[in-house]
């Protein structure tokens, strides 16, 4: 049953939104400073610098190698025994992605060409190596 106003016998018929407005400004506060905690990487990597062109933005694998040796595939950490099978069951369900090896600059080559060779095992059948873009 709709009330009735006590001092008039009409219906309210008039619908107060200002608890909803204030409700959608709040979720929208919210969003706005998780976002950003959202995009950052699990390891920090300085990446080495050099003359490329801009790669394809499409979903890849990306190999994250740190100074420190630590290692992650697609912003999860891993372990070198673990990184074999991560990668097997990764590269099965597409082979047309790209294996991006995203090493640290004072990362040792020998852990670069580690995960090189791990990916390809895997069945990896596009490699490439993240940089940052060099000045001129």
């Amino acid at each position: 049953m709709v009330p009735i106003s006590p001092s008039r016998k009409e219906l309210i018929t008039k619908i107060n939104v200002l608890p909803l407005v204030d409700v959608c400004l709040v979720l929208v506060i919210i969003f706005m400073v998780t976002a950003p905690l959202m995009m950052q990487p699990i390891m920090e990597v300085k990446l080495p610098q050099a003359v490329t062109i801009e790669g394809e933005e499409k979903e890849n694998i990306t190999i994250t190698i740190a100074m420190n040796g630590k290692i992650a595939v697609n912003e999860k950490e891993t372990t070198w025994e673990k990184l074999s099978a991560e990668l097997t069951e990764r590269v099965k369900r597409n082979q047309d992605k790209f294996v991006i090896i995203r090493a640290d600059e004072n990362a040792s080559h020998g852990e670069m060409l580690k995960a090189m060779r791990i990916a390809r095992d895997a069945g990896a059948k596009k490699l490439t190596v993240a940089t940052e873009q060099k000045t001129k």
